[in-house]
């Protein structure tokens, strides 16, 4: 498993149901990079490392099913 070597927070955002969701980029040795999602319940927290391809794909999903579902 590769050392990581810097995080870097890109936003924390507020969701539904009190979440908190924060996103950042976390870079390993030899500069691999992984979208990181934390998710924070109270005091559980979920972790997801996501690698660019995974990312973009569920970025898709995520953006068709928005459209499908905007009020109005």
């Amino acid at each position: 498993m590769s050392t990581k070597e810097s995080s870097r927070e890109i936003e924390v955002i507020n969701a539904p149901w009190h979440k908190e969701v924060t996103i950042s980029e976390s870079t390993y040795e030899g500069g691999f990079k992984m979208f990181h999602v934390r998710i924070k319940e109270g005091k559980r927290f979920t972790d997801l490392e996501l690698d660019a391809e995974t990312a973009a794909h569920i970025a898709d999903l995520m953006g068709t099913w928005a459209k499908d579902n905007m009020p109005g």
